[in-house]
């Protein structure tokens, strides 16, 4: 077997992550023959196909998925390596790689890491929003961000800001065509703009007061995937939505949506950042977790 190259290993690994020789280019700032070449050069080298190529798309073979299930954590823990050399120097370095639903990054995650970024200059962020649940040590992340209740049990995990509410709102005109909804239950009586996880199931709204409990399944014309969206929806009149009480703050101050059922509100867990307890932490991303435990709370919603 020829010599083989780290770098060619982790170029086979980004062009898995982002689907395609262009996208692992562009991140690369290289062109697309030279990762093709890379590939190619790897393959020989190891004398098995690693990905099958279409026009469209490229998918690991069964060799590819192989070396993908060893590869990710063995490039994490040689990053690390090269990574703990940041302790040697006054600024640490290094590149912290978060999974966050697109909810936690837009009023928790990117606040903070745009204030940790201007104390680690020589520090790189990369935040990518997604609500799937996934296993951050094989995508490649040094954390995520989810709810306290859905953490493994094997993560180390520190709490992001206070206790969460969801918000029912919807605008004023679509109140004065439908009226207003006045116990949960009277919402499966109006349009709501429902909410469609990445793994198909849709979402339920879930209302608590005076330790009565309701759960509904919300009917509606509207499904969308994402909170940005649903609050696009709200505002345009096109239903009832259900948000983070954060993510509409505003629109409730300038009166462009009106809160409902606010005696209903359930009390949620807040956004934990998590991270893997077996893997040693590099540099930067201790720098990081040390900025989250210097402030006490973090702002939500600002």
């Amino acid at each position: 077997m020829r010599p083989l190259r780290l770098d060619s290993l982790e170029i086979f690994e980004d062009v898995v992550r982002c689907g395609g020789f262009r996208a692992a280019a562009l991140g690369r700032g290289v062109s697309s023959s030279a990762i093709s070449q890379s590939i190619s050069t790897l393959e020989e080298a190891l004398g098995i196909r690693l990905l099958n190529r279409t026009t469209r798309s490229v998918a690991p073979t069964e060799a590819g998925e192989r070396l993908l299930e060893r590869l990710g954590p063995a490039l994490h823990d040689i990053r690390t390596a090269i990574d703990d050399l940041n302790q040697l120097r006054e600024r640490p370095s290094g590149t912290v790689r978060i999974n966050a639903p697109g909810s936690a990054a837009d009023h928790v995650l990117c606040p903070l890491a745009f204030a940790f970024m201007e104390r680690y200059p020589d520090v790189e962020v990369e935040i990518i929003s997604d609500a799937a649940i996934i296993d951050i040590v094989e995508q490649g992340f040094d954390a995520g961000v989810r709810f306290g209740n859905q953490l493994a049990q094997d993560m180390i995990a520190m709490p992001l800001g206070p206790a969460l509410q969801y918000a029912i709102v919807a605008s004023p005109e679509y109140l004065r065509q439908r009226g207003r909804p006045g116990s949960p239950r009277d919402l499966l009586q109006h349009d709501c703009i429902r909410r469609r996880f990445p793994g198909g199931t849709m979402e339920t709204w879930t209302f608590e007061k005076d330790g009565e409990e309701v759960e509904i399944r919300p009917q509606g014309r509207l499904t969308l995937s994402s909170a940005h969206h649903e609050r696009q929806a709200a505002m345009a009149g096109a239903g009832i939505a259900h948000l983070f009480e954060a993510y509409v703050r505003d629109d409730l101050e300038q009166g462009r949506l009106v809160e409902l059922l606010a005696d209903w509100k359930q009390q949620l867990p807040s956004w934990y950042l998590y991270y893997p307890s077996r893997r040693h932490t590099g540099a930067a991303m201790r720098a990081f977790l040390e900025f989250i435990r210097q402030r006490e709370w973090l702002p939500v919603g600002n």
